[in-house]
């Protein structure tokens, strides 16, 4: 498909519907956008349970929000919900940019400019139309990082790609209320254990993180474990050992003061999860902890060398971050868990906790002399 021209570029629409991990992904689309388009505007267009990474993103002027719950409203509400939704879009932008192959998010960039990009999938039967209707389109690569799917509407552009840096912002209020949460408890210099994920098919078992606690607890550095008030954390935390040097922060920060706590840290230990990429982003030293998700798709970014992992082995280092796998033949499958189901993966109780300490004591040593 050759470069799409479009004369006048003001507005622009940018719709994500999926996880908090695309969401941050998208990042240097976004940036990639305003530095080629400075005087015009961006929009996001998110499902709701992302609204508090899409704050994270600059610069947006506005962010517009689809909720799945309204499914569950009587038809009459549903209707008026969607209808709305669709009022607010008509015709508002000059381009709309889709990073999501849905029907629905599809429908949301044509019906909100006469320029419309979209990601679609490969099933002929799913893509003809959105192929007629569409001005531009693109097949992801299934085994390349998100990242680079997510910048394939430049090329479409014919917009240059510079270095891609993902990037994430706080509040400044944030900032002082963690920095104040810090000095209370007399935490200067500190780590950041995340043992949750957004599914329980991606934490690492209970006994295996203990131990990893017990280890890191050893080091002399505050380790800060960090979570959500989400069920599953919740869980987490009930479990959570009393150790010393081991401070129990689930649940108590927003995702804007996650952040800053995360931008103040010195290091991530940590499963493939936002936070994750979160700590990448900024640079920080990670330690990510991978089960059955795909590497080549979920792997850390590195600023510094402009790469993710793409091949699997049990340890790795690029740049500033470790991934350790299983050694597995299966790993990694890309499963929801070993039955597919959000079950247990067997992968995870394969990763010694003593081969991450080791590699966490190797660096923090390092980071004294």
């Amino acid at each position: 498909m050759s470069t799409i021209n479009v004369p006048v570029i003001k507005r622009i629409l940018v719709i994500i519907r999926r996880s908090n991990g695309d969401v941050l992904l998208a990042s240097p689309l976004i940036q990639h956008l305003h530095e080629h388009y400075p005087e015009a505007v961006i929009d996001l267009l998110v499902n709701d349970d992302t609204l508090g990474v899409a704050k994270a993103l600059q610069p947006i002027r506005q962010i517009l929000v689809y909720s799945y719950r309204w499914k569950t409203l009587p038809k009459w509400e549903r209707l008026q919900k969607t209808f709305g939704l669709m009022r607010v879009l008509l015709r508002r932008y000059d381009l709309a940019i889709s990073l999501t192959a849905t029907d629905s998010s599809v429908l949301y960039a044509l019906l909100a400019a006469r320029h419309a990009i979209s990601t679609i999938e490969a099933e002929p039967r799913k893509n003809w139309w959105k192929k007629r209707l569409l001005t531009g389109y693109y097949l992801p690569d299934p085994a390349r990082h998100t990242l680079l799917n997510n910048l394939e509407p430049l090329r479409l552009l014919g917009i240059p790609v510079g270095k891609i840096v993902p990037t994430v912002h706080h509040s400044a209020s944030s900032k002082a209320a963690v920095l104040a949460k810090l000095q209370a408890a007399t935490i200067g210099q500190f780590i950041i254990f995340h043992p949750s994920a957004q599914y329980g098919y991606k934490v690492y078992p209970e006994a295996l993180r203990h131990a990893l606690l017990q280890q890191l607890s050893g080091l002399g550095i505050p380790i800060v474990v960090t979570g959500a008030q989400t069920a599953l954390d919740l869980q987490i935390k009930a479990t959570l050992p009393v150790l010393a040097n081991v401070y129990d922060w689930i649940g108590a920060t927003s995702l804007d003061e996650y952040i800053a706590l995360s931008n103040l840290s010195l290091a991530y230990v940590g499963g493939d999860t936002l936070n994750m990429h979160i700590a990448a982003a900024q640079n920080k030293r990670v330690f990510a902890i991978f089960g059955p998700t795909l590497l080549g798709v979920w792997s850390p970014w590195s600023n510094a060398l402009q790469c993710n992992a793409t091949h699997s082995q049990p340890q790795q280092i690029y740049g500033n971050i470790t991934v350790f796998q299983a050694d597995m033949p299966c790993v990694p499958c890309g499963k929801k868990g070993c039955d597919d189901q959000q079950g247990n993966s067997e992968c995870l109780q394969r990763i010694e906790p003593s081969k991450i300490f080791a590699e966490v004591n190797t660096w923090w040593q390092q980071e004294q002399v």
